[in-house]
């Protein structure tokens, strides 16, 4: 009979941990956000026969934000991610008698489904929405100066991100690819001027993109090094675009060296206390 009492008291002991753990299992996970703020230096390359036959080379700088963070429905499996970027080129003919200026924004939104290959690799591969837009200005063109540049554009988005040690601080080697699959995007037709545009002539100016006429690829590599709550990116960054349509060839490629800073946080309301429930983050 004491062995039976002593089971029972035991049991009973037991309870409000099981329920506890019960009610953290069953309970909504925290799913923090990961923020990079980070800006980008390096060379540029423009052409537009819009504008000009020559080829413009000179400077990029870029600033870009990235909000990661693990999806509601499946925190697990998914993730999304939303990229802001304004990016800036100041450029010049090989004689150095005339400049072109570049200026552009670009808002993209992506989900990716992830998988952890190894402990310390994980991959990712899904789609995104980008919408683009920007502008280039030829300072010797005095009759139709500019060219407007904007798409629309579905596309494919990956990442591999995998986790290590070097000198005793945790770091992040992860590598990231966006290529356009399809949309549409903006470009008047050969030797059309704005002013023609304005006064109505507006046929033929939105074109179905594809490979054929519309490529653009952005690779950007960083590495994250953790120290303590505050990371800092180091990375490099390429983007490759072009067009062809209306007889109208553009190009515009830059490679970037990225510095940043990284923070990973949870938003809660005023006074309320942290719930005890699993945390996901999105790496």
């Amino acid at each position: 009979m004491r062995i039976l009492l002593t089971i029972i008291a035991a049991l009973w002991a037991l309870m409000p941990m099981n329920a506890q753990q019960t009610d953290s299992l069953c309970a909504k996970p925290l799913r923090p956000v990961y923020s990079a703020y980070m800006a980008e230096v390096g060379s540029g390359h423009l052409a537009d026969t819009y504008l000009t036959p020559l080829h413009y080379n000179g400077i990029h700088v870029g600033l870009l934000y990235e909000r990661t963070q693990a999806m509601k429905f499946s925190p697990e499996k998914w993730i999304q991610q939303l990229v802001i970027g304004l990016d800036g080129d100041i450029t010049e003919n090989l004689a150095k008698n005339a400049n072109m200026y570049n200026a552009a924004l670009q808002v993209s939104w992506r989900m990716m489904r992830r998988w952890q290959i190894q402990p310390d690799l994980t991959l990712g591969f899904g789609g995104a929405g980008t919408i683009d837009g920007g502008c280039l200005y030829l300072d010797r063109n005095g009759n139709n100066p500019a060219q407007a540049q904007c798409s629309i554009t579905v596309d494919a988005a990956g990442y591999a991100a995998w986790k290590h040690q070097l000198w005793k601080i945790p770091f992040t080697l992860r590598y990231q690819a966006v290529l356009p699959l399809t949309g549409a995007f903006f470009a008047p037709n050969y030797g059309q001027l704005y002013y023609q545009i304005y006064l109505g002539d507006r046929d033929h100016l939105a074109h179905c993109a594809w490979w054929g006429n519309f490529f653009r690829l952005d690779n950007l590599l960083t590495a994250d090094l953790h120290f303590g709550a505050t990371t800092l990116r180091l990375g490099y960054r390429a983007e490759i675009f072009s067009s062809k349509v209306n007889n109208i060839v553009s190009r515009n490629i830059s490679h970037s060296f990225v510095l940043g800073i990284c923070t990973e946080w949870i938003s809660l309301r005023p006074g309320k206390k942290l719930p005890d429930a699993r945390i996901i983050s999105a790496y």
